[in-house]
């Protein structure tokens, strides 16, 4: 019973990696905008806790590249740019491309059930033009993959650099072609897990992900 109880202390987040938590989301889905200023006062008491967990979470999300501290000044959400873009994605693709071939190794098929599940909605969303939806259940599909490759470190700092590509998705809109597109490479991640090929896995996820950044790369420039 105490080691039990070791257990779940040790796996239980401090207040403050639930913050971090929260506030990542509300980044990712553009509740915090870029460029805003982060208002304390109204966060603390949004939350319900004291400021000091509050700035340990925002020196969390500085470290991810999502929020801005400026002495004196407090703290905003830092601005998508195509050159933070270009930065990251490679790196994304490369974890993303890793966690595939761990996944063929190591996925069982109740997940690759679960998958085929959110795939089949993604799909229904796609018909629908839901974008918001579609979107639901393409962040469902990645993220089991990655949880299916049963990697800590990987997740660790696949985590670490989500936050600053994903929002992006909020800002630009798919382009019929690119979203066509898109839905191929899915029907071939999910081929590739289900014939648990890893190599091929890893090679389509990382040629989705360099699709998403030429298409986010074009919505950005017909932006300015």
């Amino acid at each position: 019973m105490k080691d039990q109880t070791a257990q779940n202390s040790i796996a239980r987040k401090s207040l403050h990696e639930e913050l971090a938590d929260i506030l990542r989301e509300m980044i990712i889905d553009c509740k915090l905008t870029p460029g805003e200023r982060i208002n304390e006062k109204q966060l603390t008491e949004q939350f319900g806790v004291s400021r000091t967990p509050l700035r340990e979470a925002l020196k969390v999300l500085s470290k991810e590249g999502l929020i801005q501290l400026n002495v004196n000044r407090g703290a905003i959400v830092v601005p998508v740019t195509l050159s933070d873009l270009q930065e990251v994605f490679p790196v994304l693709a490369a974890l993303e491309g890793a966690a595939g071939e761990l996944a063929c190794e190591k996925i069982s098929d109740r997940d690759i059930q679960s998958i085929r599940k959110a795939q089949a909605q993604m799909e229904q969303a796609y018909s629908a033009r839901d974008l918001s939806t579609y979107f639901q259940y393409n962040q469902e599909i990645h993220g089991r993959i990655l949880k299916a490759a049963d990697n800590p470190t990987l997740a660790s700092h696949h985590r670490s650099l989500y936050g600053r590509v994903q929002r992006a998705r909020f800002l630009a809109n798919l382009s019929d072609e690119r979203w066509q597109s898109a839905m191929e490479e899915h029907n071939e991640i999910l081929a590739a897990l289900e014939a648990r090929d890893g190599a091929r896995l890893s090679v389509t996820l990382r040629r989705h992900l360099a699709g998403k950044l030429a298409a986010l790369t074009l919505a950005l420039h017909e932006a300015k």
